[in-house]
Parts: C-alpha cells; sequence; structure tokens
C-alpha cells in the first residue's frame, strides 16, 4: 500500500514516514499542496496523510482538489491538524477527508487510523451482487453505478464511499438508517472518527444522483432518526 504524507514540518514527516514503513507500507513526502497534487496524479497512492495548515496551498484545498478529480482509485484521505476545535473537524470532513487526527499525536494510534482506513475498502470484497431500483444500478462485482431514466443509461462517477454508501441505500430500499448503522455497516468497529461524516458523504452523494439536492428525491431525511432511500417507479 503506497501512503502519500503531506506536511511542511520535516521532523513530523519523518516521524510519520518511519513509523508507517517500519509497518511495511511504501511513503513518500510532499511538503506543499501543489507538490502533492502532482504526486496525487502520477503515483494516485491509496492512503493520503494531509496537514491543515500548508503553506501556499492548505490542505483543505487540496483535499478538495483530489475529490473534484475523476478515476476510479480514490484515496482515504487522513487530515491533520495542530488546532482541536470542534468546527476545524466539520470543516476538514466537509471537503472529503476520511478521518481527523490532532497533532501532537501517538504514532501508533496514527497506524492503527491508516490500517483502519485501509479495511475499509477490504470489508468490501467478496461480494458478487447487483442492486436495482426503478432509476439505479449497482453492481457491487464491477463497482459500477449507473442512473436509468426514460430508457437513458447515466454512469455515476462516484468516489469509493459514495459508492458503498449507494449500495447500502439500494441494499435496503425503504429503510431508515441511523447515523451509528450506516458507520456499523460501512466501516465497523474501525471508526475513529465524527459521525457527522456520515452527513457530508450524504450530501455528495445527493449532488451527483438528485435532480434537486436540496429537494432530495432519492435520499430523504428523516428527522430525528437519520435517512432512508425511496425510488418509485
Amino acid at each position: 500500500m503506497n501512503i502519500l504524507i503531506v506536511e511542511d514540518e520535516p521532523e513530523i514527516a519523518l516521524l510519520i514516514r518511519r513509523t508507517l514503513e517500519g509497518e511495511g507500507f511504501s511513503c513518500q513526502i510532499s511538503q506543499n499542496g501543489l507538490s502533492a497534487l502532482e504526486i496525487f496524479q502520477q503515483q494516485r497512492p491509496d492512503v493520503i496523510i494531509l496537514d491543515l495548515m500548508l503553506p501556499g496551498l492548505d490542505g483543505l484545498e487540496v483535499c478538495a482538489r483530489i475529490r473534484q478529480q475523476p478515476g476510479q482509485k480514490d484515496p482515504y484521505i487522513l487530515m491533520l491538524t495542530a488546532k482541536g476545535e470542534e468546527i476545524d473537524r466539520i470543516v476538514g470532513l466537509s471537503t472529503g477527508a476520511d478521518d481527523y487526527m490532532v497533532k501532537p499525536f501517538s504514532p501508533r494510534e496514527l497506524v492503527a487510523r491508516v490500517r483502519a482506513l485501509l479495511r475499509r475498502s477490504l470489508r468490501q470484497g467478496g461480494q458478487t451482487q447487483t442492486h436495482q431500483t426503478p432509476h439505479f444500478t449497482v453492481d457491487i462485482d464491477q463497482r459500477k453505478a449507473n442512473f436509468q431514466n426514460h430508457g437513458n443509461t447515466e454512469p455515476l462517477d462516484l468516489t469509493t464511499l459514495e459508492f458503498n454508501l449507494l449500495a447500502t441505500f439500494l441494499s435496503y430500499p425503504g429503510r431508515v438508517w441511523s447515523r451509528t448503522q450506516l458507520i456499523d455497516k460501512l466501516w465497523g468497529d474501525d471508526f475513529f472518527g465524527d459521525e457527522r461524516v456520515v452527513d457530508t458523504h450524504v450530501a455528495r452523494l445527493r449532488k451527483k444522483i438528485e435532480p434537486d439536492p436540496s429537494h432530495p428525491t432519492f435520499i430523504k431525511t428523516v428527522t430525528g432518526v437519520g435517512y432512508k432511500f425511496e425510488d418509485n417507479p
């Protein structure tokens, strides 16, 4: 597994690299946002450890740009920051980060977080089934999702988490899911972050599948509970 470390403090970057390479990971370091984007384009790492405060292009912008780029390989992003306020976690997750750690951190915890992120994709393996509703088809084995409307089929360009979330909704149409249940279904006991990351991914998925994301047709909010998926002919 390849990991890109984006950190402008050399001592911290080297500590992270040595820790992860000691666990068998292959690591590369970038000290600014622009070079990180270039490395991402060339190598498509499995995980990006991304510092929030970077010279020039900050971590939030780097994260947002990565999530906007199409591609079959969508990396997991673990964001680092010296700030610990709740608002920083929310902003970081809203740009597409998968997890969040506050400096100073334990190297052992960092390794645990990285392994947890990588296990999220492995958790989806071994399934060979298709879920279909009047407007959507999700092929778990091929990792493909399509939208059908009036006889036209349009492929959906989804990130790994968006695909897994849509597949979960399609597997149980009409079921009401709490945030905790969705976290357990998608990430299991490996989840370390804020449960509101679910809201972020639901909002991003709505932008890609809803005719009007502000008035969703398919992914409905159940006030005080969570979400449910409905697809009527």
